[in-house]
């Protein structure tokens, strides 16, 4: 049985372990002229002095090498698409300034057109927004800039970097690896980051408050102390309960008294 609706055919094609060759049929066959005309508007023409890769032939790649996932696979198909419209010959070349943020909008209009679920086009929409915001990391990015990134990507990081890890077709190997590096990178930063905050957010068990008036103390750096033991104790055991904090607690402090 044949497949009429145009976003079931176009996912069918996604989902493929190798989209390749069916996305190259949408195009050829005329029915992306149709359904999703912003595919073939990538096959903008070689200027002979701003010369520049056919983008409907590195879109086809990269979604091809992306993970087969609908949701990264249709993120990594319209990552390009503003691109004609913001294509400009200024300074010495040609640029595609904020061609993401272009690109989001024509995502949304499109996705709905097809008939996708909001969820979804909501959702490959962010991914082409922030599908450029990995360039620059290797200029050096501050541990804010990384928490930023990470932010901005919310529930969605995972799908992003693989986008990222994806748009890359250089024939040169060593740019290959030079960005899977950089991005590795990235991300055991953002894990060490995280780490890092999950830990400032812990807690002990108990407040200062209760430790002065269980152990009968003014407030001073001794109270600080029994924080940090109690802080110590939480993480190398977990949750212990209050009557078993309080006997610790008083544990500790009869070996500071003797």
């Amino acid at each position: 049985m044949s497949v009429t609706n145009p976003s079931e055919r176009l996912s069918d094609v996604l989902v493929d372990e190798d989209p390749r060759d069916g996305l190259w049929d949408l195009v050829d066959s005329g029915w992306a002229d149709e359904f999703v005309p912003e595919l073939p508007a990538l096959r903008l023409e070689q200027d002979p002095i701003h010369r520049h890769k056919d983008v409907l032939s590195h879109t086809i790649a990269v979604t091809s090498q992306s993970p087969p996932r609908l949701r990264v696979r249709l993120a990594a198909l319209f990552h390009d698409v503003g691109k004609p419209r913001t294509r400009s010959y200024e300074h010495g070349g040609v640029t595609f300034r904020h061609h993401e943020a272009a690109g989001a909008r024509m995502t949304r209009k499109r996705m709905s057109k097809l008939g996708y679920e909001d969820e979804l086009t909501t959702e490959v929409a962010r991914l082409v927004f922030l599908s450029g915001r990995f360039k620059g990391y290797t200029e050096g990015w501050s541990d804010s800039a990384v928490r930023r990134y990470a932010r901005d990507g919310g529930a969605l990081l995972g799908d992003l970097n693989d986008l990222v890890r994806s748009d890359c077709t250089s024939r040169n190997p060593r740019r290959v690896v030079a960005l899977h590096a950089a991005l590795d990178d990235l991300e055991r930063r953002i894990s060490e980051l995280a780490r890092q905050e999950a830990r400032k957010a812990e807690r002990p068990e108990i407040d200062g408050d209760r430790v002065i008036a269980h152990l009968g103390l003014e407030p001073g750096p001794v109270v600080g102390q029994a924080l940090q033991f109690l802080l110590e104790l939480r993480r190398a055991e977990g949750s212990l309960g209050e009557a078993e904090v309080l006997a610790r607690l008083d544990s500790w402090w009869g070996e500071r008294s003797r």
